[in-house]
C-alpha cells in the first residue's frame, strides 16, 4: 500500500497530491500464472508419462531423508535453487499423496 502525499516537498510523503489513475491490466501482467488448459495437460502428461529418472531418484532420496543430497541433486539437473526447491516440493506432496492412497 502506498502512503498519500502530503503536498509538503519533504518528508516521507512528500510531493504533490495527485489522484492514483486506475490502469487496465495488460498481457504482461498475467505472464508466468498457470491457465485451467495448460495444467490439464501437464497432469495427462504427467498421468501418461511418469517420472523422470532424475525425479524418480529425487523421490528416492526424500523417503530416506536425504534432503540435503535431493536438492543438490535438482539443483544440478535444474541449473536454480529456486526451481529445485519447487522441484522438490512438488515431489513431497507426489510422495505424500501416494502414502495416503
Amino acid at each position: 500500500m502506498v502512503a498519500s502525499k502530503s503536498g509538503i516537498a519533504v518528508g516521507l510523503n512528500k510531493g504533490h497530491i495527485t489522484t492514483r489513475r486506475e490502469l487496465k491490466i495488460t498481457p504482461s501482467y498475467t505472464k508466468g500464472a498457470a491457465s485451467k488448459r495448460t495444467t490439464f495437460v501437464r497432469s495427462i502428461v504427467r498421468e501418461v508419462v511418469g517420472f523422470a529418472p532424475y525425479e524418480r531418484r529425487v523421490m528416492e532420496l526424500i523417503k530416506n531423508s536425504k534432503d540435503k543430497r535431493a536438492k543438490k541433486l535438482t539443483k544440478k539437473r535444474l541449473g536454480t535453487f529456486l526451481r529445485a526447491k519447487k522441484k522438490i516440493e512438488e515431489l513431497s506432496a507426489v510422495i505424500a499423496e501416494s502414502r495416503r492412497h
